[in-house]
């Protein structure tokens, strides 16, 4: 299975061992690269390499002084070293990684975007400007996400009213049917764009003062969607 032009790296604290010191010969014939990580500069393995690096330790941690135990570490970190310097030089970026772990927690959130968590069309909550406070209340409610984002005619956001901002009007409303809702709302709300990482949503949430939903806008404004915290919940991002 080796070609000309792999490159295999070996490991062996000692330099030594006998199963990979008799394959240098064979892997050189057939015009593989060889990368020794040893802790012994003179070993076999070592002076047969093309490139030695070295993991030689002063003492190991194991009491008897035998099982190699410090003597692993600093061969996970020259790995880890190693491995690095290949992605840099690689130019992989975070995109390559997610594609190498779709399925995990980092795929999903390297490749899950704004627009596939966030809530459209008829599960969005929204009134417009002139609308009454009780209207915005009926759409708060009926919607289940805690707040309506609050539009203009051509649809681009005004504000948001939420749960929170209900309860801190209290005392002034009269008639919700006289109220109007642009009158109690909060302006200039939070929005993120549809193509963001939904992992972005969560430092927009957590910058003070926290909030647990999201409007969801175009480059010019307008709504397109709307996402709560329980969504990126569901959705395993966080």
């Amino acid at each position: 299975m080796v070609a000309p032009g792999d490159v295999v790296i070996m490991l062996s604290n000692s330099g030594e061992t006998d199963e990979l010191v008799l394959l240098t010969p064979h892997l050189k014939r057939q015009g593989a690269q060889l990368i020794a990580l040893t802790g012994n500069e003179r070993s076999s393995l070592a002076q047969a390499a093309d490139v030695h690096l070295d993991a030689a330790v002063d003492v190991e941690a194991c009491p008897l002084g035998l099982a190699p135990t410090a003597s692993t570490t600093a061969a996970l970190a020259l790995g880890d070293a190693l491995a690095l310097a290949l992605l840099d030089a690689r130019g992989f970026s975070i995109e390559d990684f997610a594609r190498s772990h779709p399925g995990g927690a980092l795929g999903r959130r390297l490749l899950t975007h704004v627009r596939d968590v966030m809530r459209s069309g008829g599960e969005l909550p929204t009134v417009d400007i002139d609308a009454s406070l009780g209207e915005a209340v009926v759409e708060m409610s009926g919607k289940g996400m805690g707040m309506t984002a609050v539009v203009d005619a051509g649809g681009r956001v005004e504000g948001i009213f939420t749960d929170g901002d209900l309860r801190r009007c209290l005392d002034r409303i009269g008639d919700l049917g006289a109220m109007k809702v642009a009158t109690v709302m909060t302006r200039s709300p939070r929005a993120i764009g549809p193509d963001r990482l939904a992992i972005d949503c969560i430092e927009l949430m957590e910058t003070p003062p926290k909030v647990t939903q999201l409007l969801v806008t175009d480059a010019r404004g307008a709504l397109v969607g709307a996402l709560h915290l329980h969504d990126l919940f569901r959705a395993r991002i966080v």
